[in-house]
């Protein structure tokens, strides 16, 4: 199953940044700290590589201790890039973003040169929570749901920092289908481009193989790693009482069950993947995307109308 969501506003997001970025100094992209290389938007790299960039691994208080900092290393050894880890609710780490800014571009500084940072993410990251954080209001509008700001915003955090907020992109083609199933179960994507039930199946074979210990611990479970994947989500449903009629289990209510006890934190402290294992996903999913390219290309020459006089094919 290929999990795609690109609403219309996002394709004004997409112009938005691309006007915008000229006079940017420093882009900051927040990413989710359980999936750091399937919440970086290689669109937005697209778009904005050519400035210094800042990565905010966001909701690093629900990611794996023991994971965040190689995916750290990996950010911070990409050049004119900086990483930090970050927990949008709390006010002293957040600033810290306003000092990496200013180191990544050292030139802006005062009124006569303000920093202008742009400040990008997938949706349901955290960005709105982190700037009502930086600015001390409601600034920006919050919610447990993907695609909740949809105009940008212009904010002062200084007299000399001007931050412009975007509403949360995804990108029109995902096509590492892991990174796609990572989206769905972190809540990125809209409820109507899944299948719940799959992406919960999906998500368990993940941390059965990775946190069996969390999943027998917090739905008292006995060797949940040794289980089918439909098997674990069964067992887990009558574990929690999501029930039908003669006992038969309601996976649907199973799979809502997964999902908000990983994107809560109630299930434990969790990432999804490692730098290696994203690289692969990478990899593979280049070149299925390639075959497929090449496949619609070729059926695009058949069907091309041959030209009066042109030897036949």
């Amino acid at each position: 199953m290929a999990i795609q969501w690109f609403p219309g506003h996002m394709h004004l997001t997409r112009k938005a940044i691309a006007e915008r970025v000229a006079d940017i100094d420093v882009v900051i992209e927040l990413l989710d700290a359980r999936l750091p290389g399937s919440s970086a938007n290689p669109m937005l790299a697209e778009l904005t590589g050519h400035k210094p960039g800042l990565k905010v691994l966001n909701k690093q208080d629900l990611a794996d201790p023991d994971r965040t900092p190689a995916w750290l290393a990996y950010y911070n050894a990409q050049p004119a890039t900086r990483a930090i880890g970050l927990d949008a609710s709390q006010a002293a780490p957040a600033r810290r973003l306003i000092d990496a800014c200013r180191e990544l571009a050292p030139q802006r500084a005062g009124l006569a040169k303000p920093m202008r940072v742009l400040i990008c993410g997938i949706p349901n990251v955290g960005k709105s929570t982190l700037i009502n954080t930086l600015v001390g209001s409601r600034k920006a509008k919050t919610g447990d749901e993907a695609g909740i700001t949809k105009l940008e915003q212009r904010i002062v955090l200084a007299d000399d920092f001007y931050l412009w907020d975007t509403p949360g992109v995804l990108w029109p083609r995902i096509i590492v289908a892991q990174s796609g199933y990572n989206l769905a179960a972190s809540g990125a994507i809209g409820r109507n481009a899944f299948d719940e039930e799959i992406v919960a199946l999906e998500l368990l074979g993940y941390l059965k193989r990775h946190y069996a210990g969390l999943l027998e611990a917090r739905f008292r479970l006995e060797a949940a790693a040794g289980l089918a994947d439909d098997e674990l989500l069964e067992a887990i449903g009558r574990q929690r009482g999501a029930l039908l009629g003669k006992g038969r289990v309601n996976l649907q209510k199973a799979a809502e069950i997964v999902m908000n006890e990983f994107r809560s934190g109630t299930l434990g402290r969790i990432t999804l993947e490692t730098p290696e294992e994203f690289a692969q996903w990478l990899v593979a999913g280049q070149v299925l995307d390639a075959q497929r390219q090449a496949k619609k290309e070729a059926r695009a020459g058949k069907r091309a109308p041959r030209r009066e006089g042109a030897p036949p094919a």
